[in-house]
């Protein structure tokens, strides 16, 4: 399992508030400020920073108190004691971050459909937005360090863009002029003002990204209050002068207000010609990049702390084995902004779609507005509330004015609310009620605590042999139970390769865990097994009534494992829980397992296809490994399968062949249920195997081949999991099963690998079923046509 690591600098946290203040708020909202209430625009972008400013100080203090992602999610949930109204906050906030991305993707839509795509072409207004909503996806899933070096670049990129569109407006007109024109337009519309503040007060809520995204951060409590004030200043800076700008062009504000959105790049044109409109055209293009960019990263921080916390999903909460990021929850969120962008502007644009409803690009900003208002006022109360409830706690940033200011943040936020396109308000009212209701009747997931606990902790040989000496030479069952391990073996050792090795029978325990060493040997000199006894807590039973039960079953385990005299480096452990599969993938994730070792399902499947589906490492499932040797075997049977569990065993198949065993390839024609595989993939990936024998067999079905061919060879069998385990709700799919029940017959050893699952696996699952249908309705001289001279290898 790997380790979350902070990899995001000062410039890179400044460059997240930048990248999302300087975004479609600048670019969309200028002009229609300037064409509602002229001059007075800077005003109301000012007031919009100044609200900002009050809730981003709260944040500040909270960020310095608390150094993980999540922003105003964590610092609540750090706060109250309120299940449901943390959770309010975190699927607001979670909503405000999408929200806010669709609408910058969404403004880009149209940026690129007024000044880069030719006019007439039937491009679907949204449609840019939906592909530039899963290209940052995938970006984002793949590491927080990549985006946060795009960050920095496209963030100064626009920095210098704007610089240049102010310099170009103040070239055109000379100081003493522009200062006249400016003076003139100023507009004493006091409700306009507060609408236009109201709107842009999306433009400022950058700061927040940088608070929810600080568990990537580098010295958080000091880099993130640095970097929320010098991106609102800066920004507020650069807002003014661009409005400024705006007024003195030289276009009327009619068509201002009639271009809307897009109107900066008119102004553009006017200033700096074509050259500039073009720089301005990309400086805004890459401006709603960069900031969807940072709102992506600060959505999916929150996705993974809700997962963390039982609130989502607590696979949103996983950090994926090569990106280390937290790779579902960037996919919920990308999910969730595409959504968006096709219900506000593809199915309901402004001009009225499906049932004549109509919200389009203002409903939008609306509504993530309205998710970001929101739970900012509950932030305000919860800096009341921590100085009252936790008045001795450290707080490295200390803001003045406690309660005044965040009062005043809690009457400006709701005071901007009333604001706010109705439209957007009501579908985000709408929808954040229909998710409260849904997590209300879901329950939220339970907290770990509550699932599982380690009874008996690690401990290895030598303390079992100590505990032994110390009841008087007795067995570690007449010993008094181990409650804690050693310092030294309680941490765990994440250098060393570790495998986990489940147990439910004690007398089973030394065949697995020769079986786990052999097969650590083949990966690393100096592997270390982990053996875990998970003894269910029965429903209605208190804990407390099955800890003797674990504590007997962890020490049965322990003199089984002494009597056998291993000379192997091996820990064993005792757990109770309420979900046995949830202890294993857990106890895998906490002590960063890299490969899972379990007998293959018998009396309880439900365990077996959890460990499987949510395992994150590979996992082998053995059958018919005891009283066997289990040294290095001298043959290896393996079936010429396909698929993801079939291409991650070959690696293994070559360890075991560098380590002595003699590789027989089975390829299975069968004549009843079943498909035929083509060996030639398998065969070009074992390198390792300088001498593979290839096996052409006719059978009955691909079960019956394997089985059969193997038994005649001798050795073991490996095969990977099926492909279709998930539509046909089985363990581990239909093969697997059919050569468990024929090998405990012909007595053949068997492990059937199955590689971590990830979206890319799940979504082969699904389709590799219509892909085996078809396979079948082809004749047998097609299907050899296809695998070529795959046919021709001789056994």
């Amino acid at each position: 399992m790997v380790e979350h690591t902070r990899t995001l600098g000062f410039w890179v946290a400044f460059a997240l508030g930048l990248g999302t203040m300087i975004a479609a708020g600048i670019f969309s909202l200028s002009g229609t400020a300037v064409a509602a209430i002229g001059s007075s625009a800077v005003l109301a972008f000012v007031i919009a920073a100044l609200i900002a400013g009050i809730t981003a100080a709260s944040y500040s203090e909270f960020a310095s108190i608390y150094s993980e992602n999540g922003g105003g999610y964590l610092f609540s949930s750090r706060t109250f004691d309120r299940d449901l109204l943390e959770y309010a906050v975190g699927a607001s906030l979670f909503l405000g971050y999408t929200g806010t991305t669709a609408f910058y993707l969404a403004t880009m839509d149209e940026w690129f459909l007024e000044f880069v795509i030719p006019h007439g072409w039937p491009v679907p207004h949204g449609s840019v937005g939906v592909l530039a909503a899963l290209l940052l996806g995938a970006l984002n899933a793949q590491g927080t360090e990549e985006s946060g070096t795009f960050q920095v670049v496209v963030s100064g990129a626009k920095v210098a863009v704007l610089i240049a569109f102010i310099g170009g407006a103040f070239a055109y007109k000379a100081p003493a002029a522009t200062i006249g024109t400016f003076t003139a337009e100023i507009s004493t519309d006091i409700g306009g003002i507060i609408s236009i503040a109201a709107l842009a007060f999306i433009t400022f809520f950058g700061f927040s990204a940088i608070a929810a995204s600080a568990g990537e951060i580098i010295e958080p409590r000091k880099t993130v209050p640095r970097a929320i004030a010098a991106s609102i200043i800066t920004v507020t800076i650069l807002y003014a002068f661009v409005i400024i700008a705006m007024v003195n062009a030289p276009i009327p504000a009619e068509v201002i207000a009639e271009e809307g959105e897009t109107a900066m790049g008119s102004v553009a044109n006017a200033f700096l010609g074509s050259i500039g409109m073009a720089l301005i055209v990309a400086g805004a293009i890459f401006s709603m990049i960069s900031a969807s960019n940072a709102s992506v990263l600060a959505a999916s921080s929150i996705g993974s702390l809700m997962g963390r916390q039982g609130q989502a999903p607590r696979r949103f909460s996983r950090i994926h084995p090569s990106f280390g990021t937290p790779f579902w929850s960037v996919m919920a969120v990308t999910g969730t902004i595409v959504a968006l962008i096709v219900a506000f502007i593809m199915l309901f644009p402004a001009e009225g779609g499906i049932a004549g409803i109509g919200l389009g690009l203002e409903a939008l900003t609306g509504f993530a507005t309205f998710n970001l208002l929101a739970p900012l006022s509950v932030v305000n109360v919860a800096l009341i509330v921590s100085r009252r409830r936790f008045p001795d706690m450290d707080r490295p940033l200390k803001i003045p004015l406690v309660p005044l200011l965040p009062l005043i943040g809690i009457a400006a936020n709701l005071g901007l609310i009333t604001s706010l396109p109705l439209i957007g308000v009501i579908v985000g009212t709408l929808l954040i009620t229909a998710l409260i209701g849904a997590y209300l009747v879901w329950g939220g997931a339970p907290e770990t605590e509550e699932l599982f606990e380690r009874i008996v902790s690690p401990y290895s040989p030598d303390e079992m042999a100590a505990q032994s000496a110390a009841s008087g030479g007795g067995s570690a069952a007449d010993a008094q139970p181990i409650e804690a391990a050693s310092e030294a073996a309680a941490t765990v050792e994440t250098d060393r390769f570790r495998i986990l090795v489940p147990v439910y029978r004690p007398d089973r325990s030394p065949t697995h865990v020769r079986l786990a060493a052999t097969i650590g040997n083949l990966y690393a000199d100096d592997p270390i097994v982990q053996v875990v006894t998970v003894t269910q807590i029965p429903d209605q039973t208190p804990s407390e009534m099955v800890v003797d039960t674990a504590e007997d079953r962890a020490a049965r385990i322990g003199d089984e494992l002494a009597a056998a005299d291993l000379e192997i480096d091996y820990t064993v452990e005792g757990h109770i829980s309420r979900d046995v599969g949830f202890s294993i993938v857990q106890t895998a994730r906490e002590d960063r397992v890299d490969l899972i070792l379990m007998g293959y399902p018998e009396e309880s499947p439900e365990i077996t296809q959890r460990v499987e589906f949510d395992a994150p490492c590979d996992v082998l499932f053995s059958k018919g490994f005891v009283g066997r040797k289990t040294g290095v075997p001298t043959t290896v049977n393996v079936g010429a399968g396909g698929g993801p569990h079939h291409a991650a065993l070959l690696p293994f198949i070559n360890e075991l062949a560098a380590g002595g065993s003699s590789i027989h390839v089975i390829n299975v024609r069968p004549t009843g249920s079943g498909t035929a595989e083509d060996p030639g993939e398998t065969l070009k990936a074992l390198p390792a195997a300088g001498s593979v024998e290839v096996h052409n067999v006719t059978a009955d079905s691909v079960a019956e081949g394997l089985v059969t061919t193997a038994a005649e060879n001798g050795g073991i069998l490996v095969m990977g999991a099926s492909r279709t385990r998930r539509l046909r709700q089985w363990i581990l799919g239909s093969t697997p099963d059919r050569v468990i029940d024929l090998a405990e017959d012909a007595d053949v050893p068997v492990i059937v690998y199955a590689s971590e699952t990830g979206v890319r696996d799940l979504a082969e699952d699904l389709i590799f079923p219509l892909y085996r249908y078809f396979e079948k309705l082809r004749t047998p001289d097609q299907q050899a046509v296809d695998r070529g001279q795959s046919g021709d290898v001789e056994g």
